[in-house]
């Protein structure tokens, strides 16, 4: 199903401002909150949609890369995609004001209880070249990160030995009855005891110490899909960080940084090239050969090629990220003007200068540079 447009999600005009953009994100938040909405799959997808479009346009970089590639450049993780609840609670409770306004009337953390504890995100940066790019490829890269440590099965104890929190009795937050302007309602906050983890440990297990996570590298394959784009962000669920003490590790970011081509230069989908040929291989024709992201193709060029001939290599371009288009690559046709002569060279050449085949005539079927460039734009 495809992604609506994340204006449209937020229900703000292309030119809104920061503000209006965050006041947009807040009302959308309240009216589909998980807590507001108990049971209902359907608000759930809309608050998630909602925390992912404003993750975008909250961010002046990323609203500009979306902008210009819209979700091209938003896919596998860059815009938010996939975030969890987790992911949504605690990045943006800064949108309500210092925490969100159900925590006083659902319980701490509006509710959800002591849950799944998540670890931190790593970020890595990965080069490709163009080919890379073009084709997709596997990249195996070396990370530090921290793993639950194998001698107290991550729970931080002594022989994975743990006791339930007394302060809490296990639950990871203290109930407490408040009066509001409402009426009385029960308020939970983190137990400060155990942190909210529910147990507590008597005796530290000594090769963690007590963390219950050590930092391990370790070797990941990452699996490049062809047609990603400079500055996209690739997400590896998993491969991140765990938490200490229990709960699922966090996610690998990469970001993808395009190596530049000393040949092709790329034009969104497609792949530009600057063919020079020489004077006499435009009058009389020849065959070429010239570069592609696939490797070396032979070209035909036609007797009497101009300078500025645009060829097109259909489908020789790069895949779009999100979809089956494919992009061409086209081949601007240079004719090489030689800047030094013999005195033989420019007798010969001054010979047949004022043949009236080599005098510019333009007839009325030939096109101007900029009408042969609206042809393939």
């Amino acid at each position: 199903m495809a992604k609506r447009d994340y204006y449209e999600v937020l229900e703000v005009s292309k030119s809104a401002s920061a503000d209006e953009i965050k006041k947009a994100y807040r009302k959308l938040a309240i009216k589909y909150h998980p807590d507001k909405n108990p049971d209902n799959p359907s608000a759930e997808e809309k608050f998630k949609e909602a925390a992912e479009a404003y993750e975008v346009l909250s961010t002046p970089e990323k609203r500009q890369r979306y902008d210009q590639y819209g979700h091209q450049a938003a896919g596998g993780g860059y815009g938010g995609g996939g975030m969890n609840m987790d992911d949504i609670f605690s990045q943006f409770g800064d949108v309500f004001g210092g925490g969100s306004p159900f925590e006083s009337f659902f319980g701490g953390g509006g509710g959800r209880g002591r849950g799944v504890r998540k670890g931190s995100n790593l970020r890595i940066k990965l080069k490709l070249n163009l080919e890379e790019i073009a084709n997709g490829c596997e990249k195996k890269i070396k990370v530090k990160r921290q793993v639950a440590c194998d001698e107290c099965s991550g729970t931080g104890a002594k022989n994975g030995a743990v006791q339930k929190c007394t302060t809490c009795n296990g639950t990871g937050q203290v109930k407490k009855v408040v009066n509001t302007m409402l009426g009385q309602m029960m308020s939970a906050t983190t137990c400060s005891t155990c942190n909210g983890e529910g147990t507590t440990v008597k005796d530290k297990c000594t090769h963690c110490h007590g963390h219950g996570t050590v930092e391990k590298e370790e070797t990941i394959t990452i699996k490049i899909p062809a047609g990603v784009v400079d500055g996209m962000q690739l997400s590896m669920s998993g491969k991140g960080n765990m938490p200490p003490r229990g709960g699922v590790a966090g996610d690998l970011l990469i970001l993808i940084e395009e190596i530049e081509d000393e040949q092709l230069k790329r034009d969104g989908l497609n792949i530009i090239y600057e063919l020079y040929v020489t004077f006499f291989d435009a009058v009389f024709g020849t065959s070429v050969e010239v570069p592609t992201v696939d490797g070396k193709v032979k070209i035909k060029i036609d007797p009497g090629t101009q300078s500025g001939k645009i060829l097109r290599l259909r489908s020789k371009g790069l895949k779009d990220v999100n979809s089956y288009q494919k992009g061409d690559q086209l081949i601007y046709v240079n004719v090489w003007t030689p800047q030094t002569l013999s005195k033989e060279e420019k007798e010969l050449l001054a010979s047949i200068k004022e043949s009236d085949n080599f005098k510019p005539n333009p007839g009325k079927n030939d096109k101007s540079f900029f009408e042969r460039m609206k042809e393939f734009f």
